[in-house]
């Protein structure tokens, strides 16, 4: 029967990281009427969260639950059995693992599949048509902004594909006290990204340039803020950790590392800085300055090329002199933040589109773009890399076994962060 003649909404989550747990649960919340809290997945593979990631990102007092791909869709398909049926599936994953679920619920032929949801986790910088693709199949798509949500719907119907499943919303987790400066504070902030810069000069330029100003500014406080630490894990791979190049280096008292959630940073945060961090847009979106770094260049790669047009483009020494640039505010507008619309209105339209799927009788077969006919040189592969027989027995675990499964996970975690860029670099002599 469909959700709206049942009591309750259920909804589930399922993400491969911190950060898109903390979209995805967020999201759950904004775009439902469920009453009770997301049911909560993270998968397990390399970027599996730690439990102080976790609590971090503050989005929820009950932790996720660590599951495979197959074990998340053999319990949807058990949670049909017994009553007690997903009606909304969250998917804040990769572009190839939301194509490789989209195929295996469609494979479980339930009764009366879940809506789908899918989206990302922040600034849309690469991979646009690759990514947006493999999530084509999902009953909705969401956009973080309005420029997100023209681009995705001229990728799907220049392909041919439907576009209506593309729904503009905006980023889940903006919000907080508008920016209040306050007599004696002056803090800027750099928040760090695992992968941006990714080589070792690059990153240590940006430290050693963070810690000359402070020494010019010994009267303000610097800080880097940083995703994990060492040896944890996030969205991408971190080669070379800012704790680890700090200690070559002698920093002044007045700049310090800190963790925690980012918005509770950026409430004492008077100047943010970053080089394409999502960072960005959650202090936009409070009318804090903020500024985009040009010294390496503006880039793809970097994805400060995103910011073209945000008139925050700038260089550290223009910041070393006292310069802070200014957002355009057409731009801002566009990117969703800083608008002159309630911030809850942003999620109207995806919560619209939400209640009226789960109001038919019947939702129609996934149908994905990639498919045996489209891409079968790309789609076997993808799903191949899954695995997501759900039909395979699961075996009875004992302790013995789990703790094998757990130091062989620590094992292969330490393979890929750590003896894999190594061998990389050897490579490169």
């Amino acid at each position: 029967m469909p959700a709206s003649t049942r009591e309750a909404v259920r909804v589930a989550v399922l993400a491969d990281s911190d950060t898109r747990w903390k979209w995805g649960a967020l999201t759950a919340r904004r775009i439902t009427t469920a009453t009770a809290e997301p049911t909560g997945f993270v998968l397990r593979g390399r970027a599996t969260p730690t439990p102080r990631q976790l609590a971090e990102t503050g989005v929820s007092t009950t932790a996720p639950r660590e599951v495979t791909g197959a074990e998340f869709l053999r319990e949807v398909r058990d949670a049909e059995e017994r009553g007690e049926r997903y009606d909304v599936l969250v998917l804040s994953l990769v572009g190839g693992t939301v194509r490789a679920v989209l195929q295996g619920l469609a494979d479980l032929a339930l009764e009366r599949r879940p809506v789908i949801v899918t989206g990302y986790v922040g600034v849309v910088y690469e991979k646009l048509t690759d990514g947006l693709l493999l999530r084509h199949g999902a009953d909705v798509v969401l956009a973080n902004s309005r420029h997100d949500a023209e681009r995705f719907r001229a990728v799907y119907e220049g392909v041919g594909a439907g576009a209506d499943s593309v729904v503009e919303a905006a980023l889940p987790f903006l919000g907080g006290a508008p920016h209040a400066p306050e007599a004696g504070r002056d803090t800027l902030v750099f928040a760090a990204q695992p992968s941006v810069p990714a080589t070792r000069a690059e990153r240590a330029y940006v430290l050693r340039r963070l810690i000359e100003h402070a020494r010019l500014h010994p009267g303000r406080e610097v800080l880097l803020k940083l995703r994990s630490k060492p040896g944890e894990h996030t969205t991408h791979l971190e080669e070379f950790p800012f704790q680890k190049l700090v200690r070559e280096l002698d920093p002044p008292a007045n700049f310090r590392l800190v963790y925690g959630h980012m918005g509770e940073v950026l409430d004492r945060t008077d100047l943010l800085v970053t080089v394409s961090s999502t960072a960005a847009l959650e202090a936009l979106h409070r009318r804090i300055p903020t500024a985009i770094l040009t010294d390496l260049g503006v880039r793809e790669a970097l994805g400060n090329h995103h910011f073209v047009g945000s008139g925050l483009l700038t260089s550290f020494d223009r910041l070393d002199k006292g310069d802070v640039p200014a957002p355009d505010e057409t731009w801002l507008a566009r990117q969703g933040v800083a608008s002159d619309s309630p911030y809850e209105a942003a999620f109207d339209a995806a919560r619209d589109r939400v209640a009226e799927l789960l109001a038919l009788p019947a939702l129609p077969p996934v149908s994905p773009y990639y498919t045996a006919e489209t891409a079968p040189g790309y789609l076997p592969g993808i799903l191949a890399r899954h695995r997501l027989d759900v039909t395979a027995p699961e075996p009875r675990e004992s302790g013995l076994r789990r703790v094998v499964r757990e130091a062989a996970r620590g094992a292969y975690r330490h393979g890929v962060q750590r003896v894999a860029p190594v061998i990389r670099r050897l490579g490169e002599l």
